[in-house]
């Protein structure tokens, strides 16, 4: 059945009696390649025509010529290679009879020789192929391809232009308009055609085409998605390597069937547009964004994409997007992407990953950074990746691999690659990932090789797996008493602080404290304490101020609101020490009007202010008032009258107006503080 003369010579009248010979026989496979085969013409096969062939195998003949009707004799011929000739010429002959074909090879067929023209393809030429399902044209050269090039192709599945030259430079919506009649094509190749421009409604003749491959040309334009109007059951459409021409503005392009969409090599280095182009390709599950140079890129890119699986984004320059410096924060441009299994970022300058960059991720399977300036990685940031089976961080500046970082991922790896990282080979920075390498189950490649220790210099060049573990429990006691010095030290550090800041604080309430425990302020002692009041307020102030006293103060008082004054009510004769004392504790308040006289008076100072200090910290926080004249700072009072405002409740210390319109307030704020119990 099958018969290979491959490398014979055979000349045309010996070929035309080997076929009269195989006549009758049951051969259905021939191959003839690199038979010398240079022209066929109507009778060379007429022998055969009594068999069953159903492939043949003309491939690498230098045939230059094939007459019309030559392969009339196979109507049951199912597979036709004429791939490696120098034809020049195909007709509406050429392939006559051949009604069974399913598959035609006509790569590098037709051939530009140095002194000839292009080869021709007429129009019809495939015509008599009615059960033809894929065409394999790539590196063909002819002069065009013409309206009806292609007509006549009702079951074309496959169709490969790849790497053709035919003058293509246009793809207009009448170029491949000769295919309206393939409603059953499902992949169009174009690539390497020397394209420049897609016209709107390029492919309208196409309704049924899944794959688009326009990959390797010049497209040199702003795509918005008219071009691909008519695609109606589109699912991949292949735009790498392009150029880094063009620029995408699909806000109006809706394309529900489209799943993969490969731009790698082919966009501006421009991402950084609102509204996403694509946010309306809802359905997409694998974008190919790679080796574009994109530098900036906004938070909403991959808005709306939930169905997202695989996102390639290696070789850009998105080290920025990702840096905590970045104005506004890091771009989480992930943070739409839930549903990812596959993400590529190799080679694209990180020197940093945000915290949450990988946040949600729960179904990401295969992660690569490599070829980054990682050196350093926050705890807990792969903590989210419970599904992630292969991890790619080789050719970065990790040192320390640690169960804090790496602790989750490496749990369910299948394969890890981290090699060729300046590792530090001490207990704290490899100890746990040498114990994890000599146990797991999990691929490392090369692990013996290619994990080599950088510092320190005792294990320079050598393997990770060489790291003695026994050298770091000598470190335990030692770590303990780290601990333990560093916590008293830092503890005394705060204990300074505190004491050196606020040391007057706690001395006051531990002696307002120590007063409320010893019980002196209990019920008998605050009903004999209000028997000896006579005063409501013993008022202490300077020479200089006498006058504001008597003008401000004096006119409160009446037969059971009095204050005592030490110039007014003072006993003749009697020691000023104990006028002093004797009254203050006959007085509710000690009212002290503040000013600068005040603070530089040396009774006030060395004697007042002390025994009203003792009486406040024995009855309460309320019988000390303080009435400012001017605005006095904290730390003066506290360097004259040894007083703060902290010790006192707010309502204890009251300004005097300085506009002259709020002053008659003032007299019954004044009244409200003293009368207060």
């Amino acid at each position: 059945q099958d018969l290979v003369l491959d490398g014979c010579k055979l000349n045309p009248s010996f070929m035309s009696r080997l076929c009269e010979e195989l006549s009758d026989t049951s051969l259905r496979n021939l191959s003839i390649q690199f038979t010398q085969q240079v022209m066929l013409n109507n009778s060379t096969f007429k022998g055969l025509g009594k068999t069953n062939l159903t492939i043949l195998d003309l491939s690498n003949n230098n045939m230059a010529r094939i007459t019309d009707g030559a392969f009339q004799w196979f109507p049951m011929l199912e597979y036709l290679s004429l791939e490696h000739n120098n034809l020049k010429h195909l007709t509406k002959g050429t392939f006559l009879g051949l009604k069974s074909l399913r598959k035609l090879n006509l790569q590098s067929a037709l051939a530009k020789g140095h002194a000839s023209p292009l080869p021709v393809i007429d129009d019809f030429s495939f015509q008599p192929l009615v059960k033809l399902e894929y065409l394999y044209m790539e590196k063909t050269s002819f002069r065009e391809i013409t309206e009806n090039i292609f007509y006549g192709l009702p079951c074309l599945r496959e169709l490969n232009l790849g790497w053709s030259s035919t003058g293509l430079k246009i793809v207009s919506n009448t170029t491949f308009a000769s295919l309206n009649g393939s409603s059953l094509l499902q992949m169009l190749n174009l690539t390497g055609m020397g394209i420049k421009t897609l016209e709107p409604g390029a492919f309208s003749s196409l309704g049924n085409l899944e794959i688009l491959v326009l990959s390797h040309n010049y497209i040199n334009q702003q795509l918005t998605g008219e071009e691909f109007q008519g695609l109606n059951s589109i699912r991949e459409i292949h735009l790498s390597f392009n150029q880094q021409m063009i620029t995408l503005c699909l806000r109006r392009y809706t394309c529900p069937t489209l799943r993969t969409l490969m731009l790698g090599h082919a966009l501006s280095s421009n991402l950084e547009v609102e509204p996403s182009p694509f946010r309306l390709l809802v359905n997409l599950t694998l974008l190919d964004l790679s080796n574009n140079n994109i530098a900036n890129i906004k938070n909403g890119l991959l808005d709306g994409l939930h169905h997202l699986s695989v996102l390639k984004l290696q070789h850009n320059n998105l080290a920025r997007v990702w840096k905590n410096a970045n104005p506004g924060g890091p771009v989480l441009i992930l943070r739409d992407a839930q549903n990812l299994t596959v993400l590529e970022l190799d080679y694209n300058g990180l020197d940093e990953i945000p915290m949450k960059a990988f946040q949600g991720l729960s179904k990401l399977k295969y992660l690569s950074i490599s070829g980054n300036l990682l050196n350093f990685l926050h705890d807990s940031i792969f903590d989210n990746l419970r599904s992630l089976r292969f991890l790619r961080l080789q050719k970065n500046l990790l040192t320390s691999v640690r169960r804090e970082t790496f602790g989750v991922p490496l749990s369910n790896l299948t394969e890890l690659f981290m090699d060729h990282n300046p590792f530090d080979c001490t207990c704290e920075s490899i100890l746990w990932f040498n114990k994890w390498l000599n146990t797991t189950n999990t691929s490392v490649p090369d692990r013996a090789k290619s994990y080599v220790c950088n510092t320190p210099s005792m294990y320079f060049n050598r393997s990770v797996l060489d790291f003695n573990p026994e050298s770091c429990k000598d470190l335990v006691p030692f770590q303990a008493l780290y601990v333990i010095t560093s916590s008293l030290v830092l503890g005394l550090m705060v204990l300074a602080f505190l004491v050196h800041f606020q040391g007057w604080r706690i001395q006051f309430y531990w002696n307002i404290l120590v007063n409320r425990t010893l019980d002196i302020n209990d019920s008998r002692y605050k009903r004999v304490a209000e028997c000896r009041y006579e005063y409501k307020a013993y008022v202490v102030h300077a020479q200089e101020d006498r006058l504001w006293v008597e003008r401000s103060l004096l006119p409160l008082e009446d037969k059971d609101f009095k204050f005592f004054l030490e110039d007014r009510d003072a006993m003749p004769g009697s020691s000023r020490l104990e006028t002093i004392v004797d009254n203050m504790r006959i007085s509710r308040k000690i009212l002290f009007v503040v000013t600068e006289a005040l603070l530089n008076d040396p009774w006030c100072r060395q004697f007042k202010v002390h025994h009203a200090l003792h009486q406040l910290m024995e009855e309460n926080r309320d019988s000390l008032v303080l009435i400012f004249l001017e605005d006095v700072a904290d730390y003066r009072l506290t360097q004259s009258l040894m007083l703060r405002k902290g010790m006192l409740k707010h309502r204890c210390m009251l300004q005097w107006p300085l506009q002259k319109e709020r002053i008659p307030g003032f007299p019954p704020e004044a009244t409200a503080s003293v009368s207060l119990e």
